[in-house]
């Protein structure tokens, strides 16, 4: 099956000033925030990007949505190219990609009711007529589990669960076919994430959705990702399947994420950290492997090369020195008795 949405050696960098590379003690005045990230969605499923704070997530969901442009590579939706096409076809294109926010309290208009924000959005699309959108945002109400009855009401009386609905009825009203989930539940309570996490999964089973999940938290990456992309200072380090990436972690980071991801069991300790040490500086990023000074098993190699996507198992790919390319041969990874 063809993609849906393609990048191909997507790279984004950004200039930072003399001012700011003095604060974080850079040598370079170039912030790599993506670096050469290829990826593939196929139509209706979804692909949950992880990793920590700082690794580049948001910005690849960015340059999805257009809201930057890469420095090198290219973005292709149904193999046409978002860069190279014309504006028309970048217009039309860009209607079929919509995007849910992190934060449900600032991403609504306080001053305006709700009928009025998703009836703005009809109106900026064409969708309809002034008659038939009261209608129309009836049923797109109706669609993420809230009453026609409260369309009147202010942002500030719903709650942050009813605020999300909200958002994900407005990123819905222009009949999107991909949608940019930019962490869309950690801003609720733990209480209410599995209810929006659950009826995006119901919207994409109905409506044939495809999404890019981005999260910080693996645990509810997994709950909702057909393939899951772990990110690491603006490089994919490994990419699975959701649930072989849970039972076999390959690189590292991501045992070390695993390791660290709430576990559903009555009395389990606190999660231990994520990774140990520092988050090297994105500006003056580390040679080789950029994960070494933070990895367990580091070897000379890792210092001073940075290592090549490897195919190790069936439909998974990780940039590791630790793993060959012949399956046989790749080395069990034990350390100290704790492994994933």
């Amino acid at each position: 099956m063809s993609p849906l949405v393609e990048t191909r050696r997507l790279t984004k960098e950004f200039r930072v000033g003399g001012g700011v590379r003095r604060l974080l003690g850079a040598r370079g005045g170039t912030l790599v925030a993506v670096d050469d990230v290829s990826i593939a969605i196929p139509r209706g499923e979804t692909l949950g990007v992880v990793g920590e704070s700082g690794s580049g997530k948001t910005t690849l969901g960015k340059l999805l949505l257009q809201l930057e442009r890469p420095t090198a590579g290219d973005i292709l939706f149904e193999g046409t190219s978002l860069l190279r096409s014309s504006a028309a076809t970048r217009r039309r294109l860009r209607k079929r990609i919509q995007v849910v926010f992190q934060d449900p309290y600032s991403s609504l208009n306080p001053s305006m009711t709700v009928r009025q924000t998703l009836s703005e959005v009809l109106a900026v699309h064409r969708i309809g007529t002034r008659e038939t959108r009261r209608a129309q945002v009836d049923e797109l109400l109706e669609r993420v589990g809230l009453s026609p009855s409260l369309a009147d009401r202010r942002p500030h009386q719903f709650s942050g669960g009813q605020r999300q609905r909200i958002g994900i009825a407005r990123a819905l009203a222009v009949e999107p076919e991909f949608v940019v989930a930019d962490e869309p539940v950690s801003a609720l309570d733990v209480s209410i994430q599995a209810q929006v996490l659950n009826l995006l999964l119901r919207l994409q089973d109905e409506l044939g959705l495809t999404y890019l999940f981005i999260s910080h938290n693996l645990s509810v990456a997994r709950h909702i990702s057909t393939t899951i992309a772990v990110m690491y200072l603006g490089r994919i380090v490994e990419q699975a399947p959701a649930e072989e990436l849970f039972a076999e972690p390959l690189h590292p980071y991501t045992q070390a994420l695993v390791r660290a991801a709430p576990k559903p069991v009555p009395r389990h300790k606190t999660p231990t950290p994520a990774v140990g040490g520092d988050i090297p500086n994105p500006i003056d990023r580390p040679s080789g492997c950029h994960f070494h000074p933070r990895c367990p098993f580091a070897m000379d190699i890792c210092r001073t090369v940075a290592p090549s996507v490897r195919s190790p198992r069936p439909r998974r790919l990780v940039e590791c020195h630790l793993y060959p390319e012949t399956p046989a041969a790749v080395p069990a990874l034990t350390h100290g008795g704790d492994g994933p």
